[in-house]
């Protein structure tokens, strides 16, 4: 346990030279060895987790090995194909863009969305816009209400809780869209004879914030034992363009702007790191509330919350169950 005097924010700090050397070298001694795989594909949203991803591949293949793909759908925000492009030129990779509301047409993402809000706001349509916010983790309640933004065409916003059923269909709707880039990443790989890398970073990772055989699905995940404020330390020693670097992050799902700390942490991510790394070394809630300017009442509703999102998404994590083992076959 770290005491009262030594734990701050700079618990996270870590050395990115050798971070970034280890990262690489792991990557290559994966793809040589188990993978066996010639390089690898990348799902650019313009975030810094799709980007550090990206700029570490190329650090450990090389540019020519690497291949960045470009998914927008109707509802991405506006600057994603932009940034997408900035860090793809940054690192001189390929790059192929993929426009998936076709797709997402297709199979009825847009309409099943449209169909679970209608209950809540009939007049509901292609001219509308929403987003799914959450409560605060820091109030205490012991678990989390939803609710639902939306903005009409006349710029008037209106919000409304969300029943348990509405959420998974919202939810389960939009995962349409992690699923679908997903397999466009494995359809590359595979004419490549490529691996799909990952883009979690620890505190996604740790906290079930990825769709099960949509973003959470991977052949290597290279940074997702990185806490978020360490991928951005990453990134700077990298030198990420500073559009990338100083981009707040969002979902990038839903067609109003929304941040990840309003859908899914309940706190900015700076916060989140300090709790969830004092939560894992076994640091007092009071110590990281003076090192993150909180009440040690609010950390502690921090580190339960993290305990029950743990606990409802370890599903995501788990393989295809068996109910008699099977032998591995010795290679």
């Amino acid at each position: 346990m770290q005491n009262k005097q030594s734990f701050s924010k700079q618990a996270l700090n870590l050395d990115p030279a050798r971070e970034v050397e280890k990262i690489c070298g792991g990557l290559r001694e994966l793809l040589a060895h188990q993978l066996k795989r010639r390089g690898l594909v990348v799902g650019l949203s313009g975030g810094i987790d799709s980007s550090v991803t990206a700029a570490l591949a190329v650090r450990a293949l090389g540019p020519e090995r690497v291949l960045g793909l470009l998914m927008p759908e109707r509802h991405s925000a506006e600057d994603t194909l932009h940034l997408s492009g900035t860090v793809a030129r940054h690192l001189g990779i390929e790059t192929i863009q993929e426009d998936i509301s076709d797709i997402l047409e297709a199979v009825g993402c847009y309409r099943r969305y449209q169909e679970a809000i209608r209950p809540l706001i009939p007049e509901y349509g292609n001219d509308w816009r929403s987003k799914i916010v959450i409560s605060s983790a820091m109030d205490g309640r012991g678990f989390s209400l939803f609710y639902l933004v939306v903005q009409g065409p006349d710029g008037i916003e209106l919000k409304k809780r969300l029943s348990a059923v509405t959420y998974l269909e919202i939810v389960a709707a939009t995962n349409f869209k992690q699923r679908t880039r997903k397999m466009l990443e494995y359809y590359h790989a595979d004419r490549l004879h490529y691996a799909v890398a990952g883009t979690p970073n620890r505190l996604e990772y740790d906290q079930g914030f990825f769709v099960k055989l949509g973003d959470g699905a991977a052949d290597v995940k290279p940074i997702a034992h990185l806490y978020k404020s360490q991928v951005y330390q990453i990134a700077e020693y990298l030198r990420l363009p500073a559009d990338i670097r100083n981009r707040p992050p969002t979902t990038d799902t839903y067609s109003l702007p929304q941040g990840q700390d309003e859908f899914y942490f309940s706190l900015p991510y700076q916060l989140m790191d300090l709790c969830l790394y004092g939560k894992n070394h076994a640091v007092a809630a009071g110590e990281v509330a003076i090192a993150a300017g909180l009440t040690e009442e609010q950390v502690a509703n921090v580190y339960s919350d993290i305990d029950v999102k743990r606990s409802t998404t370890r599903y995501l994590h788990l393989p295809p169950l068996l109910i008699e083992k099977v032998t591995e076959i010795a290679v």
